[in-house]
């Protein structure tokens, strides 16, 4: 876009809203288009200037735009914030209005994610404010399902003229927010919505990318790996190659899951995203190198922790045992285990901790989860396993 003068701006935002050009509305309302820059648009008190050009409904969008973006030229991020939220609410308002027709919904998209935007700076800019860490994100999300709603609605069916095609960019946006507040458990009700419309397979793929990342995360955190593993896949198959930076975001929670379910993945691809962290890993698991592995587990910690996969990782450890000690009963060659061999191989490789209970525990939580097929002989202190594949391959599990 070349420089405009504010009165031309105007006269084309008027123009497109009859036309019902929702697109070019939709750059003309962005804080992340280029008129935004412009420091002529950014006016305290626009609304002189717009009633003599704008007719209503859209007069007010634009006072409001205009008003947010001189807020951000002042860095009151949460004067914007809620000037955006303002903003974002009166066209939830005119798009409840327009019965027949959808020609709005990128207006809606492009307002729905500067609010979240918005309301992400406004949580950092809170210093002195009396309001707990995530409130203005939970508001924000309150004010997306505004919109929501009025999209899930109608009732009509046919694509071309229905809001419902809007509702998973507002989901994704949804998604956005809970995973940042941790409030997972509101991501229910609106995966089943999605789940369940006759639009499914009409979102754009990028959306249809977006949504299965965030349904896979969550699943993974809910421990359903299955289910996980299929919508991360997904994401990462049909995330363009080119994207080097999201495929590495979705390994990032892959590879953990593939792992508990059996599957290694490979060094190359592991290098290819710059993600070795996790090939340390696997080695230390696939060796059954418990020392290695609570080292790898030290190192990376503060890594593991910013990207919420700490506790998954941990439970990596189970299979690290389980490797280990079919390690044991190859080298002993003999269907009964004594618990004792099994505890030495522990201390030997660095779990000074652990006790003769401790490893019968751990023993028996193998055989529950089914990667050991046998069982504990007390009196004896030994694990009798199965002479028909004591150890069965963990993707038989899965």
């Amino acid at each position: 876009m070349t420089f405009m003068s504010v009165a031309h701006y105007l006269q084309l935002v008027e123009r497109y809203w009859r036309s019902q050009d929702g697109a070019k509305i939709a750059n003309f309302l962005s804080l992340r288009h280029e008129h935004a820059a412009y420091g002529n648009y950014h006016v305290e008190s626009p609304e002189g200037i717009v009633e003599r050009f704008l007719t209503a409904p859209i007069d007010e969008l634009v006072i409001l735009h205009l008003k947010c973006l001189y807020a951000i030229s002042q860095n009151d991020y949460l004067g914007a914030y809620n000037i955006q939220s303002t903003l974002t609410q009166t066209f939830t308002k005119i798009l409840q209005s327009q019965k027949e027709e959808n020609w709005s919904l990128p207006i809606m998209y492009v307002l729905c994610l500067d609010l979240r935007l918005l309301a992400q700076l406004a949580e950092n800019q809170r210093v002195g404010v009396n309001e707990k860490p995530g409130e203005i994100l939970e508001k924000a999300a309150e004010c997306l399902m505004g919109c929501f709603r009025v999209c899930a609605a109608d009732n009509r069916s046919a694509e071309e003229d229905t809001k419902r095609i809007g509702m998973l960019a507002l989901v994704n946006q949804l998604f956005k927010v809970y995973f940042r507040i941790n409030k997972l458990h509101l991501c229910k009700p609106l995966i089943r919505a999605i789940e369940s419309s006759p639009f499914k397979e009409s979102f754009s793929l990028s959306q249809q990318i977006t949504y299965r990342y965030f349904v896979g995360r969550k699943a993974m955190f809910d421990s359903d790996y299955k289910v996980a593993d299929e919508y991360l896949t997904y994401a990462f198959e049909n995330c363009h190659k080119l994207s080097k930076k999201n495929k590495t975001l979705i390994l990032i929670y892959l590879v953990p899951v593939k792992m508990l379910l059996g599957y290694i993945p490979s060094k190359e691809v592991l290098q290819k995203y710059d993600i070795v962290q996790l090939w340390d890993l696997v080695q230390a698991v696939c060796q059954g190198n418990l020392k290695a592995f609570d080292e790898i587990m030290e190192k990376h910690e503060t890594f593991f922790i910013k990207c919420g996969i700490y506790l998954i990782v941990d439970k990596l450890k189970i299979i690290a045992y389980r490797n280990l000690f079919k390690k044991v009963y190859l080298i002993l060659n003999t269907h009964q285990i004594p618990i004792e061999a099994l505890q030495t191989a522990l201390v030997y490789l660095g779990q000074n901790d652990v006790d003769l209970d401790e490893t019968e525990c751990i023993v028996a939580n193998l055989i529950y989860e089914g990667k050991i097929k046998g069982y504990i002989s007390h009196q004896h202190r030994k694990v009798v396993v199965s002479k028909q594949n004591p150890f069965p391959p963990l993707t038989s599990l899965s």
